[in-house]
């Protein structure tokens, strides 16, 4: 039986997910004996790489050149600090938390194109948004004892990913995705080389099978991705986004025996579910 395109590309999607969600998973591992900076510095390394392999792929040997330098330096700095962000917050939450209240990001995109871009979104987008955020009240239970400060992080990491992801679409107007990627990589590349110094923490003998874990499952989970976009539309992609709270729940039990309770199981059920409306609503507003 021969597959569809989209077919395809959705298979593709799941992969990346997949992929990212055990990068995840090694990361939470990591974090706990590493920096912050040591972890960015060879995720931004790997990014690297890979934007000069998907260069020579397309044949693009200026990839090196942008004309947006100031969006490039701004979209870098965004991914430096959203990827600090989420990664911290597995250190201290668990991979369903986290990856839940991190999941709001597609509706925050949203709110943020209204309030910065003017775009217009009518009244039920705007329910749907409002919904999605009362999902991760449910989860986060501020004002209650079991309210964690800390659960702040993933939502801190969602805005800065939004935030990140209207400066690529700005981006993407004037450079390629390869020249975006060559930037992101060589702006957190100069910054951790500076920061890793002040925060290095003494290498282990499992430290290795980390990093390599690391930099394997980011790449795929990238490249994944490519093809996957290549394949089918990103309205069609993007709300397998979604899969990584089951993954993220799956693997937290498996490897940290941790299980989500039952407010956090709604929370992320409300936020799925009022973001892929927001998704299904943007993409044909498109």
């Amino acid at each position: 039986m021969k597959l569809s395109l989209t077919t395809i590309g959705i298979i593709f999607a799941i992969l990346a997910y997949f992929s990212f969600s055990l990068l995840d998973t090694i990361q939470k591992t990591a974090v706990n004996y590493h920096s912050i900076f040591q972890i960015l510095f060879l995720k931004y390394f790997f990014t690297l790489f890979l934007s000069i392999t998907e260069s020579y792929r397309k044949n693009n040997h200026n990839f090196f050149k942008t004309n947006s330098p100031k969006l490039q330096i701004t979209r870098s700095v965004l991914s430096i600090i959203e990827s600090g962000c989420f990664v911290l917050s597995f250190r201290y939450l668990s991979l369903a938390d986290a990856h839940s209240i991190g999941s709001l990001t597609p509706v925050i995109v949203v709110a943020l194109s209204a309030i910065i871009l003017r775009e217009k979104v009518n009244l039920k987008t705007w329910i749907a948004i409002f919904i999605g955020f009362i999902g991760v009240l449910i989860i986060m239970r501020p004002g209650l004892s079991i309210f964690d400060p800390k659960s702040l992080i993933p939502l801190a990491a969602a805005f800065f990913l939004s935030l990140y992801q209207i400066v690529t679409r700005k981006v993407s107007e004037y450079d390629s995705s390869e020249t975006s990627l060559f930037y992101t990589s060589v702006v957190g590349i100069i910054l951790m080389s500076f920061m890793m110094p002040f925060f290095w923490q003494p290498m282990q003998s499992y430290s290795y099978l980390l990093f390599l874990g690391i930099g394997i499952f980011f790449s795929l989970g990238i490249y994944f991705q490519i093809i996957a976009l290549s394949f089918a539309k990103a309205s069609v992609v993007q709300p397998f986004h979604y899969t990584l709270i089951l993954w993220a729940i799956i693997l937290g039990y498996i490897f940290y025996n941790d299980l989500p309770d039952l407010p956090t199981v709604i929370g992320a059920i409300i936020i799925t579910l009022s973001g892929i409306y927001v998704l299904n609503i943007r993409s044909k507003s498109a």
